[in-house]
């Protein structure tokens, strides 16, 4: 089954192609095709009131850590590519990069996405609060002695920080020179208000749904987490530095907001 918030992610990321100008901070043609029938209810909503400040924040936040790591994905040069909690992501049915995609999901996830696009990639079905990762992608054909880049999207927020402990563990083992990159919320000290006004806003929503907001980050923090499992940070960015500021150059409304950073590591 595919949690409520992998539709909206997609749904925020799809709408921008209809309801933002430009320039584009992110081009995701086939999230419309991978929300299924539920497109046309999900943009409607986008167009009729694209313009709240959450809906504009949803589209900006999911466009530009797509954007954040597929930018890093194609400077990397590594071969595989491997989505943890991958959701609605549709990178596989996009692949110019010719890499090799391994999606990490619940297999009720996986099921969703298998009939609805082709693409080249390899499912790993992973129990996260059971199962053990590295020897689930063994098992897929993953290569453990060669480099990785790993995208953690959109998940974060939803672990228990013990559950980001450990997760990060298995990462720190794949092959030195593996990549990382992910997003986290920020605690409410380092919240513009409007940021806050956002966690007002949806909150109280997701936890509604089953999928409440568990962890906050600072920058310190998420440095020395990556930092016990062997990884560098390269690269640790606000939503206006996570992408060229060109971008920002706009006059749509679309603003970068604080309530979450990006991360991007590399396993020494």
């Amino acid at each position: 089954m595919i949690p409520p918030t992998a539709f909206t992610a997609a749904a925020a990321r799809a709408a921008h192609l209809v309801v933002d100008g430009e320039p584009r901070l992110f081009a995701d043609p086939a999230a419309e095709v991978l929300l299924g029938e539920h497109a046309a209810e999900l943009l409607r909503y986008h167009r009729e009131h694209g313009e709240h400040p959450v809906l504009r924040s949803a589209r900006v936040q999911t466009t530009v850590r797509s954007r954040f790591t597929e930018d890093r994905l194609a400077a990397s040069g590594l071969a595989q590519y491997v989505l943890l909690g991958a959701g609605l992501d549709s990178f596989a049915h996009r692949n110019s990069l010719g890499v090799r995609v391994f999606e990490v999901d619940r297999p009720g996830a996986q099921e969703w996405k298998r009939g609805r696009l082709p693409g080249e990639v390899t499912y790993v079905p992973v129990d996260f609060e059971s199962d053990d990762l590295p020897s689930a992608l063994r098992k897929a054909g993953f290569s453990m002695d060669e480099p990785a880049f790993v995208a953690w999207l959109g998940v974060t927020m939803y672990l228990s920080a013990t559950a980001i402990d450990r997760t990060l563990a298995a990462l720190g083992e794949l092959a030195r020179g593996s990549q990382l990159t992910a997003d986290y919320l920020v605690p409410p000290e380092l919240r513009a208000p409007e940021a806050q006004a956002y966690v007002d806003a949806v909150a109280a929503m997701t936890a509604e749904r089953g999928e409440p907001w568990r962890t906050c980050l600072s920058p310190q923090r998420m440095a020395e987490l990556l930092a016990a499992h062997g990884f560098r940070v390269l690269t640790d960015a606000s939503q206006r530095e996570g992408v060229d500021p060109a971008l920002w150059q706009r006059e749509d409304g679309l603003t970068p907001g604080s309530l979450s950073r990006l991360v991007h590591a590399e396993l020494r």
